[in-house]
């Protein structure tokens, strides 16, 4: 069985939290493990808040960004789009960058990139803005209502 859903946020924090909290209640009902449950849960809310706080709308394009899951058999897709400038154009690297320690910003995409299994980082073809994508192998409850055969 599968799920999915997508939502179109308004680019406000306020949107981060509600973003988390439905993959989780996804998540809890379909019988996903708490613990893979909490790492997408992680790695979302920092896309979203990337999204929020650099995803500034281009001229004509909506001030708003869309997040997407599914859960599909065995694996957990999420993406992130926004409508701002998109990623630095880079050479087959994604465009990361190594925080400080003390730094207060600048590790959620290293975050993300820890806590999934694959992870793409670019630009919207064609319509600009930058995409997050990652997904993440389940594990279930025993149990699960929902669980991969």
């Amino acid at each position: 069985m599968s799920i999915w859903w997508s939502l179109h946020l308004r680019r406000d924090a306020a949107s981060v939290p509600l973003a988390r909290r439905l993959l989780l209640g996804t998540m809890e009902t379909a019988g996903v493990d708490p613990d893979v449950s909490y790492d997408l849960s992680v790695a979302l809310s920092e896309a979203c808040a990337n999204a929020v706080e650099h995803g500034g709308a281009t001229p004509g394009s909506p001030e708003a960004y869309r997040v997407t899951a599914y859960l599909d058999g065995e694996k957990c897709r999420i993406e992130v789009a926004d409508s701002g400038p998109g990623f630095p154009a880079t050479r087959g690297r994604p465009p990361t960058r190594h925080a400080r320690t003390e730094a207060e910003n600048g590790r959620g995409l290293g975050l993300i990139q820890e806590l999934a299994d694959h992870v793409h980082i670019g630009n919207e073809p064609g319509r600009g803005g930058a995409v997050v994508s990652f997904d993440k192998i389940l594990k279930w409850r025993e149990g699960a209502p929902l669980m991969a055969v």
